[in-house]
C-alpha cells in the first residue's frame, strides 16, 4: 500500500486523479461483466449491495469530505462553518436540479415512474442514466480531493484521496451488475448489457479531472468543493439510493449492508488518511 501512495504522491494530481477514477470506472465494468455469467439476479444480494453504496457515499461525505473541508476552512467558530454550509447546500442543489432535467430511470421501478424531463428514450438508456448521475458526485469528489492535496491544504492527504477512490470502487463493482441484469432480462444481449452497465461510470474520469483541475486554478475554492462534494452524495443517497435499497422485502439486509457500507469507507478513511 505504501507503494500505491508514493506513486500517486509522485503523480501530476489532475492525471492521479483521472487513474484513480479510471480505477471505480474498471470496478464498474468488472460488476458489469458478471451478465455473462450469472443469468439472473438475487434480489436480497442486490438490496444489500444498494445498502451497502449508500453506507460508503455517507461515510465518505463526512470522513474524506466535510471533516477535511472544515478542518481548513478559514475563522473560528461559526464563521469557520461556513465553506460548509455553503457549499453543502449547493452541491445538494446541484443533483437536485440535474435530478429534475435529466430523464432516468431507478432500478426495480416502472417507466411510469421514471423522473426528469419525458422522453421516449428506451428503458436501458434511464437505467444507466440513473446510475450515471449517482457516479457525477463520487468523481468529482475523488478529483476534489486529489487537488487538494497538491495545494497543499491541511486536512487533504494522498492517503485519503486513494481510500475514497477504493470505497468507491468497491460501491461501483455491484452497480455495474445492477444495470446490466435488468437489461439482460429485458432481452438485450449479453454484450449490451454489459456495454450499458459499464458506460454508467463513464462521467467518473471526467468529472475527477474537472475537479482537480478547478481546485488547483481556483485554490480558495477548496474547503467549498469538498463540501459541494459532499451534499452532492447525500441527496443522491436520501433520495436514489436509499428508496431503491428499500423497495423490495430484504429492507433489514439492505440497512445491514448499509451498516456495512459505512464500516468500510469509516475504516478505509481513518487507515489511510
Amino acid at each position: 500500500m505504501d507503494l500505491i501512495l508514493d506513486y500517486f504522491q509522485e503523480l501530476d494530481p489532475v492525471f492521479a486523479a483521472f487513474l484513480a477514477t479510471l480505477f471505480t470506472w474498471g470496478l464498474t465494468a468488472l460488476g458489469a461483466s458478471l451478465v455473462f455469467l450469472f443469468k439472473g439476479m438475487n434480489r436480497a444480494f442486490f438490496d444489500g449491495m444498494l445498502g451497502f453504496t449508500g453506507g460508503v457515499m455517507v461515510a465518505a461525505s463526512f470522513w474524506s469530505l466535510l471533516a477535511p473541508g472544515i478542518e481548513m476552512s478559514p475563522g473560528e467558530g461559526f464563521v469557520k462553518v461556513i465553506p460548509a454550509l455553503v457549499g453543502f447546500g449547493l452541491g445538494a442543489l446541484f443533483i437536485f436540479g440535474l435530478d429534475k432535467v435529466l430523464p432516468h430511470l431507478h432500478v426495480n421501478f416502472k417507466m411510469s415512474e421514471s423522473e426528469g424531463i419525458k422522453t421516449p428514450w428506451h428503458k436501458s438508456v434511464l437505467l444507466t442514466l440513473a446510475i450515471t448521475l449517482h457516479n457525477i458526485p463520487e468523481g468529482l469528489a475523488v478529483g476534489v480531493l486529489f487537488g487538494g492535496v497538491s495545494a497543499g491544504f491541511e486536512g487533504a492527504s494522498i492517503g485519503g484521496a486513494v481510500a475514497l477512490a477504493m470505497g468507491i470502487g468497491l460501491q461501483n463493482f455491484p452497480e455495474g451488475f445492477a444495470v446490466a441484469m435488468p437489461l439482460r432480462r429485458q432481452g438485450l444481449s449479453r454484450w449490451k448489457s454489459f456495454n450499458y452497465g459499464q458506460m454508467s461510470a463513464i462521467v467518473e474520469p471526467i468529472a475527477a479531472v474537472l475537479g482537480a483541475w478547478a481546485v488547483m486554478t481556483f485554490q480558495p475554492i477548496l474547503p467549498y468543493a469538498l463540501c459541494f462534494a459532499a451534499g452532492a452524495m447525500i441527496f443522491v443517497v436520501v433520495e436514489e439510493v436509499v428508496p431503491e435499497a428499500q423497495q423490495g422485502n430484504f429492507t433489514d439486509i439492505s440497512t445491514m449492508g448499509f451498516i456495512g457500507g459505512f464500516m468500510v469507507m469509516m475504516t478505509l478513511d481513518v487507515g489511510l488518511g
